[in-house]
């Protein structure tokens, strides 16, 4: 395509869109969302910016292979199972541990957020590789 709205419309949109799947992210824990469909709207802000500037322009701000990306996240879902078989539990046990904030409070973090991050990572990696295979042939 080549329209300058949409164009101009996507560089304000792609931070956006960014933002707002970490926000889906962060709060799948208690809500509706996670790492899945957080991923699913990173891949479609990135679809959106191939829209606007071709499938080079988007390989050029991803920076690393897409495979890379599907590597990665399913290293770190597999991760975030080993704390639980190093306590004696099951794989993908759930462990959370604190952290303080200093005049915050404490945050509590545990190992389905590190899944739930895996998850996002791979599946905006697959989803992307479908998509620049299927406009890349087309």
């Amino acid at each position: 395509m080549n329209s300058i709205i949409l164009r101009t419309a996507t560089r304000f949109m792609l931070p956006l869109l960014i933002l707002f799947s970490i926000v889906v992210l962060l709060r799948g824990h208690n809500q509706p969302g996670g790492g899945f469909v957080g991923g699913l709207l990173a891949t479609s802000a990135f679809a959106l910016y191939s829209m606007a500037f071709g499938v080079p322009a988007m390989k050029k701000i991803l920076r690393v292979p897409l495979t890379t990306y599907i590597a990665v996240g399913l290293g770190i879902a597999l991760a975030s199972g080993v704390p639980g078989l190093l306590e004696g539990k099951p794989f993908l046990y759930g462990m959370w541990t604190e952290f303080g904030l200093a005049g915050f409070g404490t945050l509590k973090v545990g190992t389905p957020f590190l899944f739930d991050i895996g998850v996002y990572i791979t599946v905006m990696g697959v989803c992307l590789l479908m998509l620049l295979t299927l406009a890349e042939e087309a």
